[in-house]
């Protein structure tokens, strides 16, 4: 008997919700199993499934003789799988300003895209864009979200709140991934559809992305190397180097560029840029993008390592760690008006992340597995960055906080500091 799941609340939901109020089309882009069509029927009225062949086949054909009528519908009317016919963004764009309405449509569909020479507009001022990536801690309800970003904005105090999440549940978590499906399973069930994701990335996915035949093991090895690079600033060169030296395989640079191209429009790679603040000294700032996966697991899946292997070896945990809180503050981050990015300088003075908001207020974050040395050495490189910042050219941080995998609690230390466990965090 089939397994039935119930809908979780997803953080795109407000973001989908707010752009409709302003935009007369809403795409919705984001990786494979990400849940864009389940989140998208939400808040749609009427659907148009060209997902299903025999409704594309009827499609097509009906493109030709009144294609107009694909567009009719209940508003917001949601067009699934979208690019299977990308004639519809050009009659979208069109039906859009002629309506003169907002609402009107989302569209989703697989993250492979169209060819860019069949849309003859760019949609800009009509179709609004929102990103999904997999689900957060808080979305998939492993979090308390006691502990709430906004407020840490806002200089709320909060009481001390206990952390259920011990270390062996978060290493379980980070193989899980945050993929929907795999949120409604335990144990070995939730781990086999994040392996599941990885081998259709190499295996299919990249060889549909724009009709390119790729290699797939080259595509896995890329992965490979991308995983054991997680938060560090490396080169595509150095990435090469790592190839060769692990899995012996040359590959140039210029085929290395074209791969992992290709798996960023498959939003499977996702780098964090570099954070340039307004500083007292004359200190050269490093610019160079961190490494990425969307979602910790496809790293985990990719160097075929389960929760057993990140207790037993927690340096890499740390690593696998970071790229799992980074994800969660990307999330978390579209729905305070933020992105996230990273600091290092000339000096060696490093942080994590750090998330700034569009209306200039930021916070420094540092990101921990745990443990009173570690969060004391957290602590004083979030001190050094915030007194080196020029507060006469920028506002000084609204927070610095040390994120963990685990702790007790989340607080604030004396000097201000907060220390909080990321089975607390939430927008």
């Amino acid at each position: 008997m089939s397994k039935s799941f119930t809908y979780k609340t997803r953080i795109a939901d407000v973001l989908l919700a707010r752009k409709l109020k302003s935009k007369g089309a809403v795409l919705i882009e984001g990786p494979k199993w990400c849940g864009k069509t389940t989140t998208a029927k939400q808040q749609s009225a009427s659907l148009l499934a060209l997902g299903d062949t025999s409704i594309l086949e009827e499609a097509e054909q009906q493109l030709q003789i009144m294609p107009k009528k694909l567009l009719l519908g209940d508003v917001p009317r949601l067009i699934d799988e979208w690019q299977s016919l990308p004639q519809l963004w050009d009659m979208i764009r069109t039906a859009v300003d002629d309506r003169s309405e907002s609402g009107q449509f989302i569209l989703t569909g697989s993250s492979v895209p169209v060819e860019k020479e069949k849309m003859r507009h760019s949609g800009t001022g009509r179709i609004g864009r929102i990103c999904m990536r997999p689900m957060s801690l808080w979305e998939s309800g492993e979090s308390t979200g006691s502990i709430s970003l906004q407020n840490l904005f806002l200089n709320l105090e909060f009481e001390p709140q206990s952390n259920l999440l011990e270390l062996d549940q978060i290493a379980f978590l980070l193989c899980r991934g945050g993929w929907p499906r795999s949120t409604n399973f335990e144990g070995s069930l939730a781990l086999d559809e994040a392996r599941d994701y990885f081998e259709a990335i190499y295996k299919v996915d990249i060889h549909r992305i724009d009709n390119i035949r790729r290699n797939s093991e080259r595509t896995r090895n890329i992965l490979r190397s991308y995983a054991r690079n997680q938060g560090n600033a490396v080169s595509l060169a150095k990435i090469a180097d790592d190839i060769k030296e692990n899995d012996n395989q040359t590959i140039s640079y210029e085929t290395i560029s074209d791969y992992v191209d290709a798996l960023k429009k498959l939003f499977v790679l996702e780098d964090m840029p570099a954070w340039n603040p307004n500083l007292r000294s004359r200190i050269a700032i490093q610019s160079s993008n961190t490494r990425y996966c969307i979602d910790p697991s496809i790293a985990t899946s990719a160097l075929y390592l389960g929760p057993n292997d990140l207790m037993n070896d927690l340096l890499s945990f740390g690593m696998f760690f970071e790229s799992m809180a980074v994800r969660d503050l990307r999330i978390y981050a579209d729905v305070l008006d933020g992105s996230i990015f990273h600091y290092r300088d000339a000096s060696g003075l490093e942080c994590d992340t750090i998330l700034h908001r569009r209306d200039g207020t930021y916070g420094l974050i540092e990101i921990k597995l745990g443990g009173k040395e570690n969060i004391e050495k957290g602590s004083v490189n979030l001190k050094k960055l915030a007194q080196s910042i020029d507060t006469t050219k920028m506002p000084a941080p609204s927070f610095c906080m040390v994120l963990t995998a685990v702790g007790r609690y989340a607080y604030r230390r004396p000097d201000g500091i907060f220390v909080v466990p990321i089975g607390c965090l939430k927008p």
